[in-house]
């Protein structure tokens, strides 16, 4: 279970300022104009970028979808957004410090089936992905408490429970999925890709067909998806930086123009880049051959000798 998961007595790490008996060091804190603060933030231990292609992921219908499908084979899917995830952070035996992400994607499909020519039938469904990955996140046996607004009353009760491990935090980025493919397959050809069941997926998420998710049919829905992703290991840490003034913007806010709409558009400069593209790009001239005739370009600079031209690279 991350970090970031636990609630009641355990509040999660974020970013902010500590300064702790620092002041007496010499460490200006608080509103000082200069000096070195005390910050308690993110660690980035380890991290890598990876792309997935899952092929022929079976898609969760509702009772109207499985309907659809049973008479029809001519299926596309229009669109595709994740609407739901669940990481799990988990230590790797025999190997200390790394550890073991699995990422659960929930992606919400938009379908469109041709039941009768020229009358496209709209219908949503729900297809389940994951992919494991091992990253090294450090050691850590110390125990986190932190006060709530519960702990910090006269009268409150002690914490019950306490953190084994302080667990790195996974944080997962990604896009939604590329689809590549849609199809219509009977039970006894489905070699689907299928994660969990019917019954491990989580109410909320079922929320989104908007009606019970049938188990099974005469026929099955597979897609394929390709997937880009992120993902790091976290620890919180501290960190002794230097601090300078606060910064206020300059820039002042500018109320809403509630003139007339043409006011603002003669107001608006013409874009004269727009209907002149290639006017601002280097030409290749005959200067010293460094693929431009000004002495400027993209691959390096041209200087002139007394025995000719010498072009410089800029890398």
């Amino acid at each position: 279970m991350s970090e970031t998961n636990r609630s009641g007595c355990f509040g999660s790490r974020t970013q902010g300022n500590s300064c702790g008996n620092n002041s007496q060091n010499g460490i200006s804190c608080g509103n000082s104009a200069s000096g070195s603060v005390l910050i308690d933030t993110y660690q980035v231990f380890d991290s890598c970028r990876d792309r997935d292609c899952f092929e022929d992921v079976r898609v969760y219908l509702d009772e109207m979808g499985q309907s659809l499908i049973e008479h029809t084979g001519q299926v596309r899917c229009k669109s595709a957004e994740i609407c739901s995830s669940s990481i799990s952070v988990e230590p790797v035996q025999l190997s200390r410090g790394f550890y073991r992400i699995t990422v659960r994607f929930y992606v919400k499909l938009e379908l469109e089936a041709c039941v009768c020519p020229g009358k496209p039938q709209t219908f949503c469904g729900l297809a389940v992905t994951e992919k494991s990955v091992v990253l090294y996140g450090g050691e850590g046996e110390v125990r986190v408490f932190r006060s709530t607004a519960a702990s910090d009353s006269f009268c409150s009760t002690p914490c019950t429970g306490e953190m084994s491990t302080n667990l790195p935090v996974a944080v997962v980025e990604t896009v939604d999925p590329v689809i590549l493919g849609a199809r219509v397959v009977e039970p006894s050809q489905c070699k689907c890709h299928c994660c969990c069941c019917c019954d491990e997926i989580p109410e909320q998420v079922c929320c989104v067909l908007g009606g019970n998710i049938v188990d099974g049919g005469q026929k099955y829905l597979a897609v394929s998806l390709g997937f880009f992703s992120v993902i790091r290991l976290e620890r919180p840490e501290q960190y002794l930086i230097n601090a300078v003034e606060f910064s206020v913007p300059d820039k002042e806010c500018v109320a809403t123009d509630t003139g007339s709409p043409c006011d603002a558009f003669n107001r608006m400069a013409f874009p004269i880049d727009e209907f002149s593209p290639g006017r601002a790009a280097p030409s290749i001239g005959t200067g010293c051959g460094c693929g431009s005739s000004n002495g400027n370009s993209i691959l390096g600079s041209c200087v002139k000798e007394t025995t000719g031209c010498r072009c410089n690279d800029r890398n």
